[in-house]
C-alpha cells in the first residue's frame, strides 16, 4: 500500500539524491534528506487474541432399530439432509403384523370373558342377598371376574406392544441435519438396538471449541467484560470466526459455554463459540480461527511496523522536534490490530513521527518531512 503523496516522495527523494551528489561535488553540506512522517493514529480499540478450534455438531445421532428384523427399504440418499420425522428405514413389518392381529384377537377374547365373569358375579351379588348362594361359591366367581379383567389388562398391554413394534418398523429421523451413508444394505438382518444402520448431524447452528491458555484466561477473568464469560452485563461476547482459507467473509458469533476447569495436563480451559449456519457450508470437523475481545474498549494509539525501530533491546520511534530534528523515543508495543501496532506506551498521539524512511533518519539529524496521513484501517497484508 502506498502513502498518500508516495509518487511526490519518490520524486523528491530523486531530486534529493540529485542535489545531494552535486552539493558532494561541490564540496557542500547533503540536504536534509526526505522522511514520510505522520500523526499517529488515534481511535477506539478492542485488543483480540486468536484461538484454534473444531467445529462440531449441537446434535448427532447413531440411528439403531428399535426391533429386530431384515432390513426392507432404504428411503435417502447418501450424504443429503434430512428433516426431523423423515422416513430413513423400513424393516420388514409382515411378522409385526401378525403378531399385532393376534393381540387383537387376544384382546376380542380376554373381553368376552371379562363380560361373561362381570354378569355372573352380577348373579351371584343377588344370590347372596337372598342367601341362595354360599360364601365360597360367590367368592370364587368374583375370583373368576378379577382374573379375566387382569388378562383383559395383559391383552391390552401387549396390544400396545405389537403397535409400538409394527411403528418401529418405520425409522424415521429424531433431527434434522445431514445424514451419512447408510451402513447396512437392503436384506440383511437388523438386530434391535445394537446395529448401527446410519448418523445424522445437525448443523445449524453449529458448535466451536477451542482451548484458551491459563495466562489469557486469567486475563481475561480480570477483565470489565470478561473475554471469555458466556455473558457480561447481560451481553453475550461476540467472537469472530475465519476459516485456513480465509476466502470467506468473517463470520460474527457468540460464546455459549466455558467449562468448570483447567486442564492439569494441558494448562488450558475448554471454550464454546455457536455460530449461525444457514448456508450449511460449515462443517462438524473443520478447523477455524476465531478472534476473541482480550480487552475493554479504550483510547488507542496505533501506528505502522515500519516506523518502529531497535535500539538494542528496546523498541523506539523517531519523533520529528523543532527545525525538523528528529528525537528517539522509547516505546512498549502490544499487538496488530486493524494492520496497525498498538502502542501501550510512550506516545501521546500529539506527536508527529517518521513513518517510513527510518533507514535515513539518526537522533538529532534535521530532516525533510515529508507530512502524509494513516488510513483507519490498512490491508490484511500490511502493504
Amino acid at each position: 500500500m502506498r502513502f498518500p503523496g508516495s509518487v511526490f516522495v519518490s520524486s523528491v527523494l530523486l531530486s534529493w539524491f540529485a542535489a545531494t551528489n552535486l552539493v558532494a561535488a561541490q564540496g557542500g553540506p547533503a540536504p536534509p534528506p526526505p522522511v514520510t512522517v505522520a500523526k499517529p493514529l488515534v481511535k477506539d480499540i478492542v485488543e483480540q487474541d486468536d484461538f484454534i478450534g473444531r467445529f462440531e455438531a449441537i446434535d448427532q445421532v447413531d440411528i439403531r432399530a428399535r426391533v429386530s428384523g431384515y432390513l426392507d427399504k432404504v428411503h435417502f440418499q447418501d450424504g443429503t439432509f434430512v428433516k426431523a420425522g423423515d422416513l430413513l428405514f423400513t424393516i420388514d413389518p409382515r411378522p409385526y403384523r401378525n403378531s399385532l392381529e393376534q393381540a387383537q384377537s387376544a384382546v376380542t377374547s380376554s373381553q368376552v370373558r371379562l363380560e361373561f365373569a362381570q354378569s355372573d358375579l352380577d348373579r351371584a351379588e343377588q344370590l347372596r342377598r337372598t342367601g341362595n348362594i354360599t360364601d365360597q361359591l360367590y367368592d370364587q366367581r368374583r375370583q373368576s371376574f378379577l382374573t379375566a379383567k387382569a388378562e383383559l389388562d395383559r391383552a391390552q398391554a401387549a396390544l400396545r406392544q405389537a403397535q409400538l413394534d409394527v411403528e418401529f418398523t418405520e425409522i424415521r429421523s429424531p433431527l434434522s441435519g445431514r445424514i451419512s451413508r447408510k451402513l447396512v444394505s437392503e436384506g440383511n438382518l437388523v438386530n434391535a438396538n445394537e446395529t448401527i444402520l446410519t448418523n445424522v448431524l445437525s448443523l445449524d447452528p453449529i458448535q466451536f471449541y477451542f482451548d484458551v491458555d491459563e495466562r489469557s484466561f486469567l486475563a481475561f477473568s480480570r477483565q470489565a467484560r470478561g473475554g471469555t464469560n458466556t455473558s457480561a452485563n447481560g451481553e453475550t461476547n461476540e467472537v469472530v470466526l475465519r476459516l485456513t482459507d480465509e476466502r470467506l467473509e468473517p463470520r460474527k458469533g457468540h460464546l455459549d459455554f466455558v467449562d468448570n476447569r483447567l486442564d492439569s495436563a494441558s494448562g488450558t480451559i475448554r471454550v464454546r463459540a455457536v455460530f449461525e449456519n444457514k448456508d450449511r457450508f460449515l462443517t462438524p470437523g473443520l478447523f477455524g480461527r476465531v478472534t476473541v475481545g482480550a480487552s475493554d474498549p479504550y483510547r488507542g494509539i496505533l501506528l505502522p511496523d515500519e516506523a518502529i525501530g531497535s535500539d538494542q533491546d528496546r523498541r523506539v520511534v523517531y519523533v520529528l522536534g523543532e527545525n525538523n530534528t528528529v528525537n528517539l523515543k522509547p516505546v512498549r508495543i502490544g499487538p496488530r490490530i486493524d494492520g496497525y501496532r498498538v502502542i501501550r506506551d510512550g506516545l501521546t498521539g500529539n506527536e508527529t513521527v517518521v513513518v517510513n524512511g527510518l533507514v535515513r533518519v539518526r537522533p538529532g539529524a534535521p530532516i525533510t518531512p515529508q507530512m502524509t496521513t494513516l488510513p483507519p484501517v490498512r490491508e490484511r497484508n500490511g502493504s
